[in-house]
């Protein structure tokens, strides 16, 4: 027998939005990437040189920054419940195997 075999990481998703899918409708309903000139504008330092991490996606960070207050969390508190929750990852549009934005990071971007 020959089965489809679905991606595990993406099926629990869609059974996780089935059942409460307040992020996902909120990127349904909000234009992400018409706030990224207007981000793009808080980078006005161009980088000196290619040493050291990249930056993160602009869209990534400021939908980290609404998820903050939304939840009451800290810094600290908001980098542990990303890499912890699957719809929290998919509302970033991050992936398991992507590197998560620590606490240091959100301090700073903001």
């Amino acid at each position: 027998m020959n089965y489809l075999k679905q991606d595990p990481f993406q099926a629990r998703l869609k059974k996780l939005n089935q059942q409460k899918g307040f992020l996902g409708q909120l990127n349904r309903v909000i234009p992400w990437e018409e706030f990224r000139p207007i981000l793009a504008k808080t980078r006005n330092n161009p980088r000196r040189s290619r040493a050291g991490r990249k930056l993160y996606d602009l869209i990534v960070m400021f939908k980290c920054l609404i998820l903050q207050p939304l939840h009451n969390i800290s810094d600290e508190e908001l980098e542990y419940k990303i890499n912890d929750r699957l719809l929290w990852m998919e509302f970033l549009g991050l992936r398991l195997e992507n590197n998560i934005p620590d606490r240091t990071t959100f301090w700073l971007f903001k």
